[in-house]
């Protein structure tokens, strides 16, 4: 999959993808909010420790992408089945984890919800870098593989929000609307992995 044939796939399955993202953000919240309750607390660790994930996700695919630089494109493609098999098991792993430790005290709640939601805000974060890194090695413009990735990734994003808050929860349930979410991950992972091999080919 060479730069110039692949960046319009690429930025199309990373707006896609932030479309994923921001419908997970907020049916997890409204799903950790059912589970742990609202206040000024939860909704601190919640967004909290999704920012945190981002940035460890960043940081990490970052270092992978410089040690496997030619395998960027898998490794992108795994993260986003991975986010999707998360998103699939959190309808029942949230409310599961959340039974839990409904009276737990706050450090408690804090940590629960700082495990269950690290690795997949991780493998969010993971992806940027590693799609960079696949475009910069073929047009050498950092700043325009970084611009145009966060540009599609940033209106897909906002999209997500806007139809979570308008469409899907009035139409869906939450649990619907995160196994849609999930299907825009396992279509941008299968887009990707059956480009990448033709380009190959």
């Amino acid at each position: 999959m060479s730069g110039k044939s692949s960046r319009p796939l690429l930025l199309g399955v990373f707006f896609l993808s932030g479309v994923s993202a921001l419908i997970y953000q907020v049916a997890w919240q409204r799903l950790l909010f059912g589970a742990f309750g609202v206040d000024i607390e939860s909704i601190t660790i919640i967004v909290s420790t999704f920012m945190l994930g981002l940035g460890c996700g960043a940081l990490a695919g970052g270092q992978l992408a410089d040690r496997l630089g030619h395998r960027t494109v898998e490794l992108f493609a795994l993260c986003e089945l991975g986010i999707g098999l998360f998103g699939l098991a959190s309808t029942v792993l949230i409310p599961a984890v959340g039974a839990r430790f409904l009276h737990s005290s706050l450090p408690v709640i804090a940590a629960a919800n700082f495990l269950l939601i690290l690795l997949p805000a991780s493998l969010m974060g993971a992806t940027l870098p590693m799609l960079v890194a696949h475009l910069f090695r073929d047009n050498a413009n950092v700043g325009l593989s970084i611009g145009s990735l966060y540009w599609a990734n940033t209106m897909g994003a906002a999209l997500g929000a806007l139809a979570a808050g308008v469409l899907l929860f009035r139409y869906l349930t939450l649990d619907q609307s995160i196994w849609l979410a999930a299907a825009g991950n396992f279509l941008v992972s299968g887009s990707v992995y059956v480009g990448h091999g033709r380009g190959r080919a």
